[in-house]
């Protein structure tokens, strides 16, 4: 049931400082570690860049049965929350169906993903967590709670970014499977991008904005879902030029380990990520940040941020810009407004990057942005608690379910309790 501490994250910048690693089984083992640990908190896949789910006993649950059960008449899915994006694609995939949307990477858990509202891309399209139609989680006394779209604490505990309980169980909305194809087009100018910003983000289902913040917009990737009407193939997009090979994220790059673009068709699950999941990311030589404003605010933090280009270039691998769907989940970076997200991938320089990010969260605090709950960045409690109205409605959620705060780290305290 237990193995030795955790040592770091996937990009090995930050270190566990947990002294134990359990691997329970069985949901009963899993009530017995929580209801007897001190201070507990779930580990995900550890593609989180800073301490959020730090504890001084983590527990992985890897080792639960992922038991998927599909309902095709609710059109949903259940299964155990220790599963991947890519090995529950692989399950949709012989039963035919689909997820709305997924993040860049297919490695990352689920449960760890739907914690802390991470997404896709698409004007119309919800993060991930806005998938889920029910959960099952254990709470720090031991008891297994049940939650489903529409019951009255639902809406604050799917984004509970591990500070409620430990998730066992989820359920996902799912549709028919479908086909997605990918285009790149390259060298769209800045007047082109302020001028068509809406017209860009609308022209495919999901679509990912490439910069590191120069002379131009690097590149723009189009994923479009394939339907009966053939393609209309465009040459440029508002003069980004359309790519004739395949490209990575960051131009220059080898793109052997991206999905297939070049308008390819290919199963959703092989093409709305950026990365195959037969590649592994062992070690990512990376920082991450990422910064989430209303709408409406895109253009004009698009231009405070291109006033730090020379700034942010020194330590800045690539910065993808994406849209992103309102929700009603309380602590969901898109709650109660459409977004435009900034993610940053930076080179694996913590101090350096820290010293960036004093100067643009600065640049973005007048559009209120905010971050996202998994990546590197700077703002405490104080600062992030005006940025969620329902902030209130979640603490007392989680002095209700968790009243000896077993489920409370370091991290949790400091950006959001504030103590």
């Amino acid at each position: 049931m237990r193995t030795s501490r955790p040592e770091t994250n996937w990009a090995g910048s930050y270190e566990y400082q947990s002294t134990e690693l359990h691997r329970p089984s069985t949901v009963e083992q899993l009530q017995e570690i929580i209801a007897g640990a001190p201070n507990v908190h779930v580990l995900g896949s550890r593609h989180s860049f800073n301490g959020i789910a730090d504890s001084a006993e983590m527990i992985t649950l890897r080792e639960l049965p992922s038991d998927v059960t599909v309902d095709h008449a609710q059109g949903t899915v259940g299964f155990g929350a220790g599963l991947t994006y890519g090995e529950l694609a692989a399950a949709l995939r012989a039963e035919g169906l689909a997820l709305h949307n997924l993040a860049s990477l297919p490695h990352i858990s689920v449960a760890g993903a739907v914690m802390t509202a991470t997404h896709g891309s698409g004007d119309k399209n919800g993060n991930l967590a806005t998938a889920v139609a029910g959960l099952e989680m254990v709470t720090s006394t031991g008891e297994v709670v049940t939650a489903s779209r529409g019951d009255a604490d639902f809406d604050g505990l799917v984004v509970g970014l591990g500070a409620v309980g430990a998730v066992t169980r989820l359920i996902l909305d799912v549709e028919t499977a479908y086909e997605v194809r990918t285009r790149a087009f390259e060298g769209l100018g800045w007047k082109a991008l302020f001028d068509h910003f809406d017209e860009i983000s609308a022209s495919g289902y999901s679509v990912s904005v490439f910069t590191r913040w120069g002379d131009d917009v690097d590149q723009v990737w189009v994923k479009s879902r394939v339907t009966d009407a053939p393609e209309v193939e465009r040459g440029d997009l508002f003069g980004a030029v359309a790519s004739t090979v395949e490209r990575h994220p960051v131009l220059g790059l080898d793109p052997t380990n991206c999905s297939p673009q070049l308008g390819r068709p290919g199963l959703w699950s092989e093409r709305l990520p950026h990365f195959r999941m037969e590649f592994t990311p062992s070690t990512g030589e990376e920082l991450q940040s990422e910064y989430v404003v209303a709408r409406r605010h895109t253009l004009a933090a698009i231009e405070s941020l291109r006033g730090l280009g020379d700034r942010m270039r020194g330590v800045l691998q690539v910065c993808e810009m994406r849209t992103v769907a309102a929700d009603r989940l309380w602590m969901s970076m898109q709650y109660g407004q459409d977004t435009t997200c900034f993610h940053f991938t930076w080179m694996p320089d913590q101090d350096k990057v820290e010293q960036v990010l004093l100067d643009l969260e600065a640049a973005l605090a007048p559009f209120e942005a905010r971050p996202h709950w998994g990546k590197v960045f700077l703002a405490d409690a104080a600062a992030i608690a005006p940025l969620y109205e329902r902030r209130p409605d979640f603490i007392r959620l989680l002095e209700r379910l968790d009243p000896r705060g077993a489920f409370r780290n370091p991290w949790l305290k400091k950006h959001v309790f504030g103590e």
